[in-house]
């Protein structure tokens, strides 16, 4: 069996089945059904959601299983998102993950102080 397409390959405009059949009792059924919100999905990004799946969600598991950074994952699935017709919230502001560990790195080698960490990961809420 053939994977059903979501897009047109030519104009890539979505589309739209219009006759379903039963193999077992030969039923037909003609109209306009909608796909749903997978299939506006590329291949690709079908295949990012499968792994995110199996990873149970967890972005670090899906970074490490994909070999990609953090950020990669975290914007392939915002990209996700928007395509299945979703708006995406803006990030909240504060610090990004990268600046919580680099913060945390300075204190792991003593470049500062436990206070000083503290603090700059509150100014940063």
């Amino acid at each position: 069996m053939y994977p059903i397409l979501g897009q047109c390959p030519v104009c890539h405009e979505p589309l739209t089945v219009t006759r379903l059949y039963c193999r077992n009792c030969e039923t037909v059924v003609e109209g306009h059904f909608d796909l749903g919100r997978l299939h506006r999905l590329t291949p690709e990004q079908l295949a990012f959601v499968e792994t995110f799946l199996r990873c149970e969600g967890k972005l670090n598991r899906v970074q490490e299983e994909l070999d990609l950074s953090y950020p990669t994952v975290r914007s392939r699935l915002l990209d996700v998102i928007r395509a299945m017709g979703y708006e995406v919230g803006e990030e909240p502001a504060g610090l990004s993950e990268d600046q919580r560990r680099a913060i945390l790195a300075d204190l792991a080698a003593g470049k500062i102080s436990s206070e000083e960490a503290v603090e700059l990961l509150k100014a940063g809420t």
